[in-house]
């Protein structure tokens, strides 16, 4: 491999991908070197679709979309091609929130709105189907949520005259808005 100057010091594989060592948080953001952060997921684990559907739920659950991502990301590099819309679209809405609780309104939202597309009526609802996957409510709720996070990203409310007014930024908290894969919980 050939590295530049810019490479060295930084954390690389043999092959100069990214691997970064540092600590990161619970939504994946990096931390300084020495800080105590949120273990990271291994990466290239191959998992049955129901455990990867189960993982992925408990990281979504605490707040930890990120790595849920990371968790479908695992999904559609190892399963069949005719599951990675699927996967994607899922890795897709994971991250999308994981934007949208670090601020990242407009880039969040556009994410969830590519990865609902991903789950709508496309190759993916089909796999989506056979694994029990409330693909529409998934839909729904991306859809909805890039709709209130906004391409501003600024909330509206009323003023005391009626007129709807931008309040402040949309606050996401991952946790409370983590989405149900499955109607009937993880």
């Amino acid at each position: 491999m050939n590295r530049t100057a810019r490479d060295r010091g930084r954390d690389r594989d043999e092959e100069g991908r990214a691997r970064s060592a540092r600590p990161r948080d619970g939504l994946g953001r990096p931390l300084p070197y020495g800080a105590e952060g949120v273990p990271r997921q291994p990466e290239g684990v191959v998992r049955t679709p129901e455990e990867t559907l189960r993982e992925a739920q408990r990281l979504l659950d605490a707040g930890m979309p990120f790595h849920a991502h990371e968790v479908f990301e695992d999904a559609w590099k190892s399963g069949p091609g005719s599951e990675r819309d699927l996967w994607q679209g899922l890795a897709q809405l994971a991250v999308g929130l994981t934007h949208a609780a670090r601020g990242n309104t407009a880039g969040g939202a556009r994410l969830l709105r590519r990865g609902a597309d991903r789950l709508a009526g496309g190759p993916g609802s089909a796999s989506a189907a056979a694994y029990g996957i409330d693909a529409a409510g998934l839909v729904a709720w991306a859809r909805e949520l890039a709709d209130r996070a906004g391409e501003g990203g600024a909330a509206e409310g009323v003023d005391a005259a009626g007129v709807r007014v931008a309040v402040g930024p949309v606050v996401v908290d991952a946790a409370s808005e983590a989405p149900r894969l499955r109607p009937e919980g993880p």
